[in-house]
C-alpha cells in the first residue's frame, strides 16, 4: 500500500468519529437509539441498508460463488427476479409491520402472539444472530490482514497474535464507538453518508479494471474449464457442487419465506417514517443493488483471470507465494481471490477499494452490534422486568448489551474454526430463527386463525432442524446436505406444521384491525406524521403486483421500471433456455452475452444509480435531521406492550 492508498483509508476513519460525536445530541428517546425515532424517508434507507452488503467478509462471500460458478449462476438467478421484484413493490410483510410500530420483530410478536413467545423468539433471535455475526469480523479481519500484505501472525508484549485478532479487536472498538455514540441515528447516517461516497467508489474501481484487463483475457480463463464445470455456459454447469440451479430455487422459496425475519438491521425496518417510505426504501435498494453488483462481479473475474492468464503470470506468481504461506486450507481458497485483487490494483484505487471495505466493515459490524444488543435488551430482559425501566437507565442498558455482544463475536471469531462456505453458515444460522419464524410472521400479519400454538410449533420444530445441521456438518465434513438444503427442509417442515396446528387450535379470529392500526384504531395522524391516503380506484395489474393508492407517479415509474427490467431478464431466460434445449449456444456467444448483460449493463447502472442516488441522499439527510430536532419525545415508546397494544397507545 502506497501513501496516497494509506492517506485515503484513513480519511473513512476519520468521518466515523466526526459524525459520531455530531449525532449523539439527536439522541433523546429509546425510539431515537433504537429506530432513529421512525424519521427515515426513502433513500437514506437504500442508501444505508445497502451498505450492510458491501464490507470486506461479503465481497469474500461473493468471491468464493464466483470462483466455483463463474456467471452461470447469474443466468439461473434470473428465474427469482420477477418474484422479488412483486415481493418488493407490493410491501409484503415490510408495510404491516411497520403498521404495528413495533420496534423489534419480537415485539410484534408479544402484540400478535404472547409475551412468552416474545421472550422465546427474543432470545432465540438474538443466539442465532450473534453467531451468524460471530465469523464476520474474523473474515472482515483476515481479508484486509491479507490486502495489507500483513504477516500471519505478529509479536505483542513478547506473544505471538494472528494479525487478524489484533485488526479484529481494533475494527470491533471503533464499530462499538459508532453504535454507542448514537444507536442507530449515527449508524444510518453514516452508512448512508459511506455508500454516498462508495458509489463513486464503484466508479472509479470499474474504470481502472477495464483498463487494466482486457475481455478477450477474461474469456480466455473462463472458457478454460472442463465439461460440467462451466462458467459461462449454464447449461453445462451441472457439475458445479453446492451453488447451482438447486442452489437458485431454494434460496428463492427462502428468501420470500424469510422476507424480514432476520434481524441483523432490525433498526431499518422500524426506521422508516411511514409504512410507505419503507416500502419505496426496499425497492429502491433494490435498484441500487444492480449497480453496486458490476464491481463485486468484475472484481472476481478480473482477479481469476490474473490468477490464470499467461499474461500476468509474472505478478500472479506472488499471490501464489503469498497463499501458500496460510497454513489452513480452507482460509487459502477464502483468501485466494482477496489477495489477488490487492496486487492487480494500482495505486490510489487499492485504497479507493480498501476504504470501501473499512466503510463497510464499520458501519456493517456497527449495524450488527445495534440489532442484536437492541434484541436482547427489548425482547428478553425489558419484557421480563415488572418495573419499566427509566430512559437514561433503557439506554444505558442498551449500549452495555451492544459491548457484550462485541466481546462474544472477538471471541468467536479468534477461536471458531470454520468448515463452510461462507454463505451456507448464514443460511444455516439464519435458519435456527428464520426457519420456523417465518411463518409465524407472514401467518401473524395475513391470517387471522394463526394461533399462539401454531406458532409455537412451527418455531421449534425449524429451529431443531437448523440446529441439528450445524451439529452434523460439524461432526462430518461430508454430511450430504448443505447449509442451504437444511434451511430448505426447515422451512417446508415449519409451514406446514403452523398451518396444520392454527386450523386445530384456532377458537377466534384476531383482531387484525388493532394490530395493524385500521379501523377504528387508526390513528390518525400516526405519531410520525404518517396520514391515511384516500383510497383510489386501481386497475388489475396494479392491484396484482401491490401498487396501491400511497404511489405517486414517480413512485410508479420507479417500481414499473425495476418491475420491467426484472420481467426482460427472466424472459431471457425463458426464451434463452428453450433456443439452447434445441440448438446451444456456442462459446463465443455466451461470452458476448455476458459481456454485455454481465458487465456491460450493471456498469451502465452504476452510473446512474451514483447519480442519483447521490442527490436523494443528501436531501433525505436534511430532512432526517430536520425531523428530529422537531420531534416531540414520548418516553413510553420503548417497546413495552401491555394487552397487545403498544404503552404509549394505551
Amino acid at each position: 500500500m502506497s501513501p496516497l492508498d494509506w492517506i485515503i483509508v484513513g480519511l473513512p476513519l476519520l468521518a466515523a468519529l466526526a459524525v459520531g460525536l455530531y449525532c449523539r445530541k439527536y439522541v433523546r428517546s429509546v425510539a431515537d437509539f433504537m429506530s432513529g425515532g421512525r424519521m427515515a424517508d426513502r433513500y437514506l434507507l437504500a442508501i444505508a441498508g445497502g451498505e450492510l452488503q458491501a464490507g470486506a467478509v461479503v465481497f469474500v462471500a461473493l468471491f468464493e460463488v464466483i470462483a466455483h460458478s463463474g456467471f452461470t449462476l447469474t443466468w439461473w438467478g434470473w428465474i427469482s427476479a420477477p418474484v422479488g421484484l412483486v415481493v418488493g413493490i407490493s410491501g409484503f410483510v415490510i408495510y404491516r409491520f411497520r403498521e404495528t410500530r413495533a420496534l423489534t420483530l419480537a415485539q410484534f410478536f408479544e402484540l400478535r402472539y404472547s409475551k412468552s413467545f416474545r421472550l422465546f423468539t427474543g432470545f432465540l433471535g438474538f443466539f442465532a444472530g450473534i453467531l451468524n455475526f460471530g465469523i464476520i469480523p474474523a473474515v472482515g479481519a483476515r481479508c484486509l490482514a491479507y490486502f495489507w500484505g500483513l504477516p500471519e501472525n505478529l509479536t505483542l508484549f513478547s506473544h505471538t497474535v494472528p494479525a487478524y485478532v489484533l485488526l479484529m479487536a481494533c475494527f470491533l472498538s471503533i464499530s462499538l464507538f459508532v453504535g454507542l455514540s448514537g444507536g442507530l441515528v449515527t449508524i444510518i447516517v453514516i452508512n448512508c453518508l459511506e455508500g454516498i461516497v462508495s458509489q463513486i467508489f464503484y466508479l472509479l474501481i470499474i474504470a481502472a479494471l477495464l483498463v487494466t484487463f482486457d475481455w478477450s483475457q477474461i474469456v480466455t480463463v473462463l472458457q478454460a474449464r472442463p465439461p460440467g464445470h462451466s462458467f459461462l455456459n449454464p447449461f453445462d454447469s451441472n457439475s458445479n457442487k453446492d451453488f447451482n440451479v438447486w442452489y437458485i430455487l431454494m434460496s428463492l422459496v427462502i428468501g420470500v419465506y424469510s422476507t424480514m425475519a432476520w434481524q441483523n438491521a432490525s433498526g431499518y425496518q422500524s426506521a422508516a417514517h411511514t409504512p410507505h417510505e419503507a416500502r419505496m426504501g426496499n425497492i429502491l435498494g433494490r435498484w441500487r443493488e444492480f449497480g453496486k453488483s458490476a464491481v463485486g462481479v468484475l472484481l472476481g473475474v478480473c482477479a481469476l483471470t490474473f490468477l490464470s492468464h499467461p499474461h500476468f503470470a509474472g505478478q500472479s506468481a506472488a499471490v501464489t507465494a503469498e497463499v501458500g504461506r496460510i497454513s489452513d486450507p480452507k482460509l487459502q481458497g477464502q483468501m485466494l481471490l482477496p489477495i489477488a485483487v490487492s496486487h492487480l490494483l494500482p495505486v490510489g484505487i487499492k485504497g479507493a477499494l480498501c476504504a470501501v471495505f473499512l466503510m463497510a466493515v464499520f458501519g456493517g459490524d456497527a449495524t450488527h452490534l445495534h440489532s442484536w444488543g437492541g434484541i436482547f435488551i427489548q425482547d428478553v430482559l425489558v419484557p421480563l422486568r415488572r418495573k419499566p425501566f427509566a430512559p437514561r437507565q433503557h439506554l444505558l442498558a442498551l449500549r452495555l448489551s451492544m459491548i457484550g455482544v462485541a466481546l462474544f463475536a472477538f471471541l468467536f471469531g479468534a477461536l471458531y474454526r470454520q468448515v463452510d462456505y461462507i454463505v451456507m453458515w448464514w443460511s444455516v444460522t439464519g435458519a435456527i430463527y428464520v426457519g420456523g419464524v417465518g411463518a409465524a410472521i407472514i401467518g401473524g400479519l395475513y391470517w387471522k386463525k394463526g394461533t399462539t400454538a401454531g406458532a409455537w410449533v412451527a418455531l421449534c420444530t425449524g429451529s431443531t432442524l437448523a440446529v441439528s445441521g450445524i451439529i452434523a456438518r460439524q461432526l462430518d465434513a461430508h454430511f450430504p446436505l448443505n447449509g442451504t438444503q437444511i434451511s430448505f427442509v426447515a422451512v417446508l417442515v415449519a409451514v406446514s406444521l403452523y398451518i396444520a396446528v392454527s386450523l386445530l387450535t384456532h377458537k377466534e379470529d384476531f383482531n387484525m384491525d388493532r394490530l395493524l392500526h385500521r379501523g377504528a384504531y387508526a390513528l390518525t395522524p400516526e405519531p410520525s406524521g404518517q396520514t391515511v391516503a384516500a383510497p383510489k380506484r386501481q386497475v388489475w395489474l396494479s392491484r396484482l403486483i401491490g401498487i396501491d393508492e400511497n404511489f405517486t407517479r414517480g413512485d410508479k415509474w420507479i417500481a414499473g421500471v425495476l418491475l420491467g427490467w426484472s420481467l426482460l431478464l427472466f424472459g431471457t431466460f425463458v426464451i434463452g433456455s428453450a433456443w439452447n434445449y434445441f440448438s446451444p449456444w456456442p462459446p463465443a456467444v455466451w461470452a458476448s452475452f455476458w459481456h454485455l448483460v454481465g458487465i456491460g449493463f450493471p456498469i451502465l447502472f452504476a452510473v446512474i444509480i451514483g447519480v442519483w442516488f447521490t442527490w436523494g441522499g443528501i436531501l433525505d439527510l436534511r430532512r432526517f435531521f430536520a425531523r428530529l430536532a422537531a420531534q416531540q419525545i414520548n418516553d413510553l415508546d420503548d417497546g413495552t406492550v401491555r394487552d397487545h397494544r403498544n404503552l404509549d397507545e394505551r
